[in-house]
């Protein structure tokens, strides 16, 4: 049977789930899915780097935790060298999930475009090298006969990029909308129930819903660059990210909220995109006001979901966790699922 060995670039809590996965639940994938999951590399800023080809001890990994040790201790490195065990390692496939600067994404590009040169499939949770550098990964994951995977970067562990692809066979997409930011949406939603902004951005702070600078989520660039992601993944628009407009929620004010509650309507930060008459696409994010029996008004908390207007069908409206730990390193295992399926899929046709 079939085992893919695999590297985790970044050991955070995305990568770390997926190693708990990988070490609870192995024989269940290989019954289940037709193969198994071999680590046989980790990188991390505080712990160093380990590359054993024969397997990692999970248990040791995972037990890593808040103290000073590092993978020193274990036959590997306190230091981190990501170019060097991202080419060397024996990976066959690399699982990025790094902190990545959203402004020209890195260092995931890097990490991603290592890997593709040295013949090894990636799948990444990170926006930035898919919005930033999309066609060009995608372009030499195809010149290395090996495959670029990236389902979580949009909504988690929602299949929202897969299963517009595959499962929208025959229809014409004119366009899309969704609520793609769970911090400014449950923001918005505490500002419905009676607190104004800052109470409710401080609110979502102490929960761990928004960052110390909360900028990403609340000023709509989070969002900016996942309507990118799904416009040119699905409208084939070949756009950059200075064509999407932006505009965040720090302009919807308390009162701006009860107008549009008195009103039937509730505010929204929505992303969209739309396919015009002469074929190119218009983007953007910004906050609306949308009637009560819209398809996102009832839309709360972190929750994500996106409405696809198609020809035959009309509006198909797909929503469902879009973070969590667990939800993301599922997006991981199914990108690798979606890896397995191509190569024995491109074999079975060999």
């Amino acid at each position: 049977m079939t085992t893919y060995d695999i590297a985790l670039i970044g050991f955070g809590g995305v990568n770390r789930t997926l190693a708990e996965l990988i070490a609870t639940r192995n024989e269940a994938l290989r019954s289940g899915l037709g193969f198994g999951l071999r680590v046989v590399a980790i990188t991390d800023l505080r712990l160093g780097s380990l590359v054993q080809p024969d397997g990692i001890d999970l248990s040791m990994a995972l037990g890593l935790g808040g103290g000073s040790e590092t993978f020193a201790e274990h036959g590997g490195s306190a230091d981190t060298n990501n170019e060097s065990v991202i080419r060397s390692c024996t990976a066959d496939i690399i699982c990025e999930a790094t902190f990545t600067n959203p402004d020209d994404g890195e260092p995931a590009v890097s990490h991603v475009r290592w890997a593709l040169e040295s013949g090894k499939s990636v799948c990444t949770t990170n926006k930035g090298p898919v919005a930033l550098r999309g066609a060009e990964l995608n372009s030499l994951a195809a010149q290395n006969g090996v495959y670029f995977e990236y389902e979580g970067a949009v909504m988690s562990g929602t299949p929202v990029i897969r299963l517009a692809k595959k499962m929208f066979s025959g229809l014409r997409l004119n366009g899309f909308e969704g609520i793609l930011n769970g911090t400014s949406n449950y923001v918005l939603g505490r500002m419905e129930a009676g607190l104004d902004f800052e109470a409710a951005v401080s609110e979502a702070q102490e929960l761990g819903y928004a960052e110390a600078n909360p900028a990403a989520d609340i000023e709509g660039y989070d969002v900016q660059l996942k309507v990118l992601i799904l416009a040119n993944e699905l409208l084939d628009a070949g756009i950059e990210l200075k064509d999407v407009r932006r505009q965040g929620i720090s302009t919807v004010t308390a009162e701006d909220v009860r107008t549009a509650s008195r009103n039937g309507r509730r505010w929204k930060l929505v992303g969209s995109a739309r396919r015009n008459p002469d074929g190119t696409v218009t983007a953007g994010v910004a906050p609306v006001a949308v009637p009560l029996d819209h398809g996102l008004a009832g839309v709360s908390g972190a929750t994500n979901a996106v409405s696809f207007d198609t020809d035959l069908l009309g509006p198909v409206t797909v929503s469902g966790p879009g973070a969590g730990r667990v939800e993301t390193a599922y997006a991981l295992l199914s990108d690798i699922i979606a890896i397995h399926s191509a190569k024995t899929g491109a074999a079975a046709h060999a």
